[in-house]
């Protein structure tokens, strides 16, 4: 019920908390939207404020034009008023006022235009200066305040350098005290090591003398013992039998078992790449279900689906040398004649693919060629084209140097013992370049099949076919790496093994010797076998293991079985004592019966017949009454009623006593069933307090993981309340931006009809002019 309660509160969480991440991605895309307006807010700000000044800026020159016109015709209705008058009362002296009318004329307006031109010069100059001004004073206060922003920044990083050489600081002298204390703990081992120095002296002193009386020993012995030395010719040393090293055998062993597991793995892989290759050809660039595919493709495709016969091998080559290598074999490279068959399996595939190199070249020059192939699918191609290269390369190397490995079972003189490290060494190498070709093709392979993936004339087989090829590439490639680390790994093991054989010699001579080293061997152990005693019977070890897990899986501990011991020696010994009581009981019982037979002798001797019958059924009444039961008492009954009625003394004794054994076999029997099931219900008892601890345990972990719960839980609620306040505070700051937004809008606004007045006033102050 806890846990059920616990789950359900962890999915209302859930629900609340995939509530409130969705609410949290509205309120981000409000935020983005906010500030997204707001700088379109800025932008028409900044647009209108433009179109302000130039508005203002047209009205002014307007407004200029306008008291320009305004005083013109102002002059003009001036000397009109004039003239009239004029030309009533003077109508004859015309000619002459008229030219002197015209030539006041022409003196006014030269004057009002000098005037007027004048005036606009001084207004575009007030302009000009006004917006130089103004323009000086943007930049001054933008210059302070990025010197402004730099000396923060300058004092910060003042502030972080100073923090920073003041930790150094403390730490250099943490680091001083500390190389203090361990100057001072090095020299006291300095010291301990000068005494063990002086006391190893001497025990190498001591050693130097017994080995030396030794070796003088064993020479004198040598001498005097050993008729023929066989270790001094390597062609006889090479015969005898090393010594067997189990554990060697079986390390090599598991080392070839893994081997061939990466092998499998690269065989596996390399059919899957050649089958796959195959199938794109036959698809892309043109699809032999449609049109018929070019001549080279077609010869590529027939190569390919030979691949089967030449890498199969690869994987039976590589079993064969992991079945060579057994427990009685002594494995070293004069002994590993199955190499030679994997060396030649290996050739064959690189015949193969030297075969298949130029095909697949041309194959990539004809995709790069047709109409679908862009410059990118072709740069991808020139690469896959020069990795394939690379790995024909890296496969003939690695035939090189397994070829020169296999040669000490075939040819010895064909490689020299002090040149395995070197070829082994190289081998790894090899294997590493192998890996990091892989490693570029599966790249530059899923480059191509990501740009082939969208090409318009993508099929679905040629994606999926590019998949299974890059699926196939990617498994070369883990194998590869895989077998690379492998023989890294083992590599120090390798060379170390090559020391393994004759003693005190180079190692075997010829593959011929070491053949007739492992028949001695075979011949020695089969000996030995022999020598073997059999071994006593046990117990089976399938039997040992049953008990074993019977005996671990049984609730009672060994207090327990100690207590039952120890209860049933008890009953035991109360049984025993019960026993001689009932003994005891049973030779009174013995002679009374005796007694009472004497005395029934008697009375029938004295007595007649007619009383025979009413003692019969007075010893079958007490026979009746003893009995407890009725099964016991027809027992009794049966014999008396089948024989005659003169009584057998013999009989009611041996009926006497069958029925007390019968009852004391009855009685033990369920004392007996009484104390098993008592052990049994202890024993049941026993566990059922044991699972009551488990459960008290596990109680108080489910009640710890109960707290931890509502722990998490209200921590997830402070992480939700602090989430929401930080939301409310962002909104809350974006409210306040927009407000000061709109402040300075409004701001804006009034220094525009404050430079209106301005500009009004100064029209008028003109006009007065």
């Amino acid at each position: 019920m806890a846990s059920a309660e616990l789950q359900g509160k962890y999915q209302k969480l859930a629900q609340e908390y995939s509530k409130l991440r969705a609410q949290n991605q509205v309120l981000k895309k409000g935020v983005v939207d906010e500030q997204a307006n707001s700088a379109a807010l800025k932008e028409q700000l900044k647009m209108k404020d433009q179109s302000l000044r130039k508005l203002q800026q047209e009205m002014d020159s307007l407004t200029f034009r306008n008291l320009q016109l305004a005083k013109r015709v102002e002059l003009l209705q001036d000397e009109l008023a004039l003239s009239e008058p004029r030309g009533k009362k003077n109508k004859k002296s015309g000619e002459s006022s008229s030219q002197l009318s015209q030539e006041q004329k022409s003196v006014f307006d030269e004057d009002l235009q000098k005037k007027i031109e004048e005036n606009e010069r001084l207004h575009i100059q007030f302009f000009e200066a006004d917006e130089q001004h103004k323009h000086v004073e943007a930049e001054l206060r933008s210059r302070l305040a990025t010197l402004e922003t730099e000396a923060a920044q300058h004092q910060a990083v003042v502030d972080g350098l100073t923090r920073k050489y003041m930790e150094t600081i403390e730490k250099l002298q943490n680091d001083k005290a500390k190389l203090e204390v361990k100057s001072q703990t090095l020299e006291k081992e300095a010291k301990e090591c000068r005494l063990r120095t002086e006391e190893c002296q001497l025990q190498l002193k001591t050693l130097h003398e017994d080995l030396s009386g030794r070796l003088e020993e064993s020479l004198s012995i040598i001498n005097e013992k050993v008729p023929f030395n066989d270790t001094k010719y390597s062609q006889y040393n090479a015969l005898n039998v090393p010594l067997h090293n189990r554990r060697h055998q079986l390390k090599m062993r598991d080392i070839a078992g893994q081997a061939l597991a990466f092998v499998q793995d690269l065989v596996t892989a390399l059919l899957n790449f050649h089958t796959y290759t195959e199938q794109r050809i036959q698809i892309f660039p043109v699809d032999s279900a449609i049109d018929t595919i070019s001549p080279l493709n077609q010869k590529f495709s027939q190569y390919l689906h030979e691949n089967a016969s030449y890498v199969r091998p690869l994987e039976e080559g590589m079993l064969h040398l992991f079945e060579s290598i057994t427990e009685d074999t002594v494995t070293v490279l004069e002994t590993t004649v199955k190499l030679k068959t994997f060396s030649e399996h290996l050739t064959s595939y690189i015949c193969f693919l030297r075969k298949i190199l130029p095909y697949q070249l041309k194959s990539l020059e004809e995709e790069c060629e047709s109409s679908l192939c862009t410059s990118a699918l072709r740069a991808r191609n020139l690469e896959l084209s020069q990795d394939m290269k690379k790995m024909t390369a890296v496969f003939e190397k690695l035939q090189t140097y397994i070829a020169l490995l296999a040669l000490p079972s075939t040819e010895p003189d064909g490689l020299l013992r002090t040149n395995y490290s070197s070829v082994l060494t190289n081998v790894g190498a090899a294997l590493h370049g192998f890996h990091d070709v892989m490693k570029d093709i599966s790249k530059h392979y899923s480059q191509k099949a990501a740009i082939e993936h969208e090409l318009p004339t993508a099929t679905q087989k040629l994606i999926t076919t590019n998949d299974c090829i890059l699926s196939s590439v990617v498994a070369l490639t883990n194998g590869a790496g895989k077998i690379a680390s492998f023989f890294s790994n083992n590599l120090d093991y390798f060379i170390a093994s090559l020391s393994y054989g004759p003693k005190a010699a180079s190692g075997f001579i010829s593959p011929l010797s070491a053949e007739c080293m492992l028949q001695y061997k075979k011949k020695a152990a089969a000996y030995m076998k022999s020598l073997r005693k059999p071994l006593l019977e046990s117990v089976p070890y399938e039997e040992a293991l049953a008990n074993r897990r019977i005996l671990l899986s049984s609730t009672e501990s060994r207090e327990g079985l100690a207590q039952q011991v120890q209860q049933s020696l008890e009953k035991i010994s109360k049984l025993e004592q019960e026993k001689e009581h009932w003994m005891l009981e049973a030779q009174l019982a013995k002679i009374k019966l005796e007694k009472e037979n004497q005395r029934i002798a008697d009375k029938l001797k004295n007595t007649g017949s007619a009383q025979l019958v009413g003692l019969s059924q007075e010893n079958a009444a007490v026979s009746n009454t003893a009995g407890q039961d009725e099964a016991t008492a027809k027992a009794v009954l049966e014999p008396i009623q089948s024989t005659s009625l003169v009584p057998d003394v013999e009989s009611r004794e041996d009926l006497i006593k069958n029925h007390y054994m019968a009852r004391i076999v009855e009685l033990t029997s369920q004392l007996q069933l009484a104390d098993s099931k008592s052990v049994h219900f202890y024993a049941e008892c026993r566990a059922l307090s044991k699972r009551l601890a488990l459960a008290e345990k596990s109680k108080e972990a489910l009640t710890e993981e109960m707290k931890l719960a509502s722990q998490n839980i209200s921590r997830l609620q402070d992480e939700l309340t602090t989430t929401k306040r930080s939301y409310e505070d962002q909104l809350s700051m974006m409210s306040d931006h927009l407000c000061s937004m709109n402040e300075t809008l409004s701001k804006q606004r009034e220094e525009i009809d404050t430079l209106k007045m301005s500009s009004k006033g100064n029209s008028k102050k003109n006009k007065s002019r």
